[in-house]
């Protein structure tokens, strides 16, 4: 998840006060695709599963898939 500017080949869509940019095809193979807020950030689900190990900043080294 990052800040971006919409691009020709995004899904712009607008929920609670929030502005969501996804690339159309990346939201095809996704979809459905939630965010959550959760005490300290967002939760990301979709239909794609993770194998293995996930990481990153805050996640203690582990993730929900």
């Amino acid at each position: 998840m990052a800040l971006d500017e919409p691009k020709e080949t995004d899904e712009v869509k607008a929920v609670d006060g929030f502005t969501y940019v996804i690339d159309k095809e990346f939201l095809k193979l996704a979809q459905p695709v939630k965010v959550d807020f959760i005490d300290y950030g967002f939760r990301l689900t979709s239909s794609i599963k993770i194998d293995s190990g996930c990481g990153g900043c805050g996640s203690g080294g582990s993730c929900e898939v």
